[in-house]
């Protein structure tokens, strides 16, 4: 197994640019930084993903962070860096259209090439995975304030993150692990508590798929799941006060499995650890999801994709992986015969490395930086509760935590967007305000677009616990026609 020295790493991130004055783009390529390669620059004018002009900077910091840094033509001052999804493998920025608004913007692979659910890159490679718990993004933030630096002649006047999913968790590590990173801080449906979340899908993987040699059909298939999430929504739709498709906040609606005939006792049982979530004899381990999940983003605990070989689903394929590669350092560790009474000392190395569950956030919100967390009601990949339970312990440990942290809950909003519900949000835009002008996110209007019979609609958001509630009047599609409510 590779091992590396953290302390010679951390002086290798810890240099500070010094340049007098700005440089022109061909000079970025012969910039020496402490182990960075820059291996390609390049002026884009016209892009396909129709970013505005700006010099695009391929580079490699150490032997494998490979990063891509844009810098717009017209800079307007600032930094914002984007997260990666899944397992990552790839450079990936989700703020990269922050390019059009003058933002300097990069992002990285977090230092391993690979598809986004193969874990196998972590297979007795400890630098490899500590890049990829934290260590690249925040090496890949320095190089690039550096070059920044360089390349405009001025520091950012603010630095921003952006991430979901995966980079929802990035996002919280740099919080919570790197403080001094970014002023503002956007974590959306955040994969923050790794060997959790990794528990629950190896718990429904049991129950789906009990023969590891028989994957070929589930307990529960995926019509299955979408016959069940037409039965609730047509038990609960209304609760809320408007029949919109949407369930407003399902923790608050009662639902009776027993209700639904069409399900077999097995397929009952099935549906335990989605709904329950995993325990073990000491207590719950991961919370399990809401109702009104069961087929968001094509339900990924039963989606296929493609001809990738071996892959049975999505979940399946992230949980397996993690425990295999993350945990176990076993390509053949078999996920139907695991006891969850040895989840902490199993895990216990793989979380100290992955997981941004820490609650205090004292050293970010002493040096003035902001975080919004935000999740979807309707997420099937990473169950909405469990950003409720950190956001709570954040609370708990500080009231007055909100002063510079905010949850929002999106109803009717799959993993990361999309879904019967409102998801358009400008989250740069929010996190901007919050954080220059001091005016603190009270309402955010989420929108979605008009397609086929269903209309554009409008929502306000509250933090949480307030929600929108209808007024009972008003056009439904309407933000003015909902008033706040705190349960």
């Amino acid at each position: 197994m590779r091992v590396f020295s953290v302390l010679v790493l951390a002086t290798l991130v810890s240099f500070a640019a010094i340049a007098e004055t700005a440089i022109a783009p061909d000079a970025i390529a012969d910039l020496r930084l402490p182990d960075v390669r820059i291996t390609n620059v390049e002026h884009v004018d016209d892009h396909p993903a129709r970013t505005a002009p700006h010099v695009k900077v391929d580079g490699i910091i150490g032997p494998a962070i490979h990063f891509e840094l844009l810098l717009p033509d017209e800079w307007n001052g600032k930094f914002a860096m984007g997260g990666g999804g899944g397992l990552v493998g790839s450079v990936q920025n989700g703020a990269h259209l922050s390019v059009n608004k003058g933002y300097a913007t990069v992002g990285t692979d977090t230092g391993h090439r690979g598809r986004g659910t193969d874990g196998s890159w972590a297979q007795d490679d400890m630098e490899a995975l500590v890049n990829f718990g934290h260590v690249a993004i925040h090496r890949t933030a320095e190089v690039s304030k550096s070059i920044i630096y360089h390349y405009y002649g001025a520091d950012p006047e603010r630095s921003y993150f952006l991430g979901c999913s995966r980079g929802g968790g990035q996002a919280m590590m740099e919080a919570q692990r790197y403080p001094e990173d970014f002023d503002g801080i956007v974590a959306g449906a955040p994969a923050f508590f790794w060997n959790g979340f990794a528990a629950l899908g190896i718990n429904i993987a049991q129950t789906l798929y009990p023969d590891p040699d028989n994957k070929e059909t589930s307990v529960l298939s995926l019509e299955d799941m979408n016959r069940l999430y037409e039965e609730i929504i047509e038990q609960t739709d209304s609760l809320d006060g408007v029949e919109d498709g949407i369930i407003n906040d399902p923790l608050d609606v009662e639902f009776n499995l027993s209700d639904v005939d069409f399900l077999s006792d097995e397929q009952r049982a099935a549906l335990h650890p989605i709904y329950e979530g995993v325990s073990n004899s000491d207590g719950q381990i991961y919370p399990g999801f809401p109702i009104g999940a069961e087929g968001g983003n094509g339900g990924l605990f039963e989606w296929q994709i493609g001809p990738i070989p071996n892959l049975v689903s999505l979940g399946h394929a992230f949980s397996t992986n993690i425990y295999k590669y993350f945990v176990f350092q076993d390509p053949d560790w078999d996920y139907s015969t695991y006891d969850f009474d040895r989840f902490d000392e199993d895990t216990r190395l793989a979380a100290s490395i992955l997981n941004a569950t820490d609650p205090n956030l004292d050293a970010f919100a002493e040096r003035g930086g902001k975080l919004i967390l935000w999740h979807g009601w309707a997420d099937a990949a990473l169950p909405a509760p469990a950003t409720i339970d950190y956001y709570e312990e954040v609370i708990a440990r500080d009231p007055d935590a909100t002063n510079y942290v905010r949850l929002f809950m999106v109803p009717g909003c799959y993993h990361c967007g999309s879904g019967p519900g409102v998801s358009g949000v400008d989250w740069l835009d929010e996190i901007e305000k919050w954080v220059e002008e001091g005016i603190a996110p009270e309402v955010i209007i989420a929108t979605r677009g008009a397609s086929g019979d269903s209309p554009a609609m409008e929502r306000p958001l509250y933090p949480y616990p307030a929600r929108a509630k209808y007024d009972g009047e008003g056009d439904p599609n309407k933000a003015s026609s909902f008033t706040k409510e705190i349960p």
